[in-house]
């Protein structure tokens, strides 16, 4: 069963009277995934930007290989 284009709200599970799991589509799910990827990618990449780059030559790198 499919239902195009109807976005359900997330449905929460109870254990007791706190929450502990939540149901959520899966499009919405893999979107999350990927923005929290894209956000640790982010995080690494002003990592690396904050060290000193240093640079070789083509040639240099071709002679030293």
């Amino acid at each position: 069963m499919r239902t195009k284009g109807i976005k359900k709200s997330p449905q929460v599970i109870y254990r007791g009277s706190k929450p502990v799991s939540v149901i959520i589509d899966i499009k919405q799910y893999k979107e999350m995934v990927e923005r929290l990827e894209d956000i640790e990618d982010m995080k690494a990449l002003n990592k690396i930007m904050k060290r000193p780059q240093s640079f070789v030559k083509l040639d240099d790198f071709l002679q030293n290989s």
